[in-house]
């Protein structure tokens, strides 16, 4: 199968008119964003993206991403790699009031001056708040077993003499 890329911009109103259908990829050399937060990522994100008018007269756009992200675990600091797969449905909105009418089966997408919608910037936006917020391997990958990992309690530290203490002799000295 050819590798296509999707558009970056696209008017969703028009493309749902024409009840449009993207599957392609998208280089994610483009994804900045993302590839500051990975280790590493495929070279492509494949995409499927359906524009069409549900039954409201809503314009609606949905689909589908995944690629594979490599990240490091927080327990032992190694590399896994982690598949990332996104499903979304957007609406396109013009300001906040057509955010409160809008079904909440359906996330706000803002659309700018011309009526267009930056897909990659989005597509980026979706990839990301996909990524775990603690990487871990599974726990039978991982290097660290339950024997390398301590527990217990924390021996409270000693106290110190206040060092204060001498001003609180003199004021008593002083009456």
């Amino acid at each position: 199968m050819q590798k296509v890329k999707l558009p970056h911009q696209v008017d969703p109103v028009k493309s749902a008119v024409k009840r449009s259908d993207y599957q392609g990829v998208i280089a994610s050399k483009d994804l900045g964003r993302l590839l500051d937060a990975v280790v590493r990522c495929d070279d492509w994100v494949n995409a499927e993206v359906q524009f069409s008018k549900d039954a409201q007269g809503l314009t609606v756009f949905h689909g589908h991403l995944s690629t594979q992200v490599s990240l490091i675990c927080q327990r032992c600091n190694g590399e896994f790699d982690h598949a990332l797969n996104v499903d979304f449905c957007f609406s396109p909105v013009q300001g906040s009031d057509e955010i409160d009418t809008l079904p909440e089966a359906y996330d706000p997408v803002e659309v700018n001056d011309h009526g267009e919608v930056s897909l990659l910037h989005l597509f980026e936006d979706e990839l990301i708040i996909a990524l775990p917020i603690i990487p871990l391997h599974a726990e039978e990958e991982c290097n660290i077993g339950k024997d390398d990992m301590t527990f217990g309690k924390l021996e409270p530290e000693q106290e110190r003499p206040n060092p204060f203490a001498v001003l609180k002799e003199l004021k008593r000295d002083q009456e």
